[in-house]
């Protein structure tokens, strides 16, 4: 399938320069998997960056460049998601396998709202949330705002935001401000990856109740 949501320049260059928070890392991954045309905008970036890299002046080394070096190595946080291009067996995305498994049908759903459900996807990152969202065919998300930058890709089926229908593989970034309501496509469920950076602003009390036990 050819996808027609594409990860913002941005962020891909983010992504390739390896200075993106884990879970936002893990969505761009995710994307890239199933994307032939980011992927190869993502091997322009590297490109880009190799080019600017020769052009740097050489400078003298510090006589401790060496052990201080080697010191940063032992305190890095753990290599962030690369995305393959060739998926195996399962229905997951690789990139995403290593956090649930390979199968989206043999996992473990936790209700969130009067038809949603969600998964919490632990990662070593504190400045993202990260987690999967189940919706039924046709059923909408709880109407909420958002105060940070959320990423979404659908992984099965079709999410339908407003006007625009994404489809597996796409991906959706949703603003600081944006408020609006996807539904699953009316066909079949849908199931995406989703990973904010501050808590949503549902409009449903009873969910602002709740928000502190959904962790959302």
């Amino acid at each position: 399938m050819t996808q027609s949501h594409h990860v913002s320049e941005e962020l891909l260059m983010s992504y390739e320069a390896g200075s993106l928070a884990e879970g936002w890392s893990l969505a761009v991954a995710t994307h890239l998997a199933s994307c032939q045309a980011c992927r190869a905008r993502a091997r322009q970036a590297t490109a880009v960056g190799g080019a600017l890299l020769d052009a740097i002046e050489m400078v003298p080394m510090r006589d401790d460049a060496l052990s201080a070096t080697l010191e940063r190595i032992e305190t890095l946080v753990p290599e962030t998601p690369r995305p393959l291009s060739i998926p195996v067996m399962g229905n997951v995305p690789p990139p995403l396998r290593p956090y649930i498994g390979p199968d989206l049908d043999a996992l473990a759903w936790r209700r969130m709202g009067p038809k949603a459900q969600q998964i919490l996807i632990p990662t070593g990152d504190s400045e993202t949330s990260v987690r999967l969202l189940r919706i039924p065919a046709g059923a909408p998300v709880p109407e909420h705002g958002h105060r940070g930058l959320e990423l979404t890709v659908v992984l099965r089926g079709m999410l339908i935001d407003g006007d625009e229908c994404f489809d597996v593989g796409d991906i959706e970034e949703g603003y600081d401000g944006l408020e609006h309501q996807p539904r699953a496509g009316e066909h079949e469920e849908c199931i995406c990856l989703a990973v904010t950076d501050a808590p949503l602003r549902f409009k449903n009390p009873l969910l602002r109740l709740m928000q502190p036990l959904l962790k959302i």
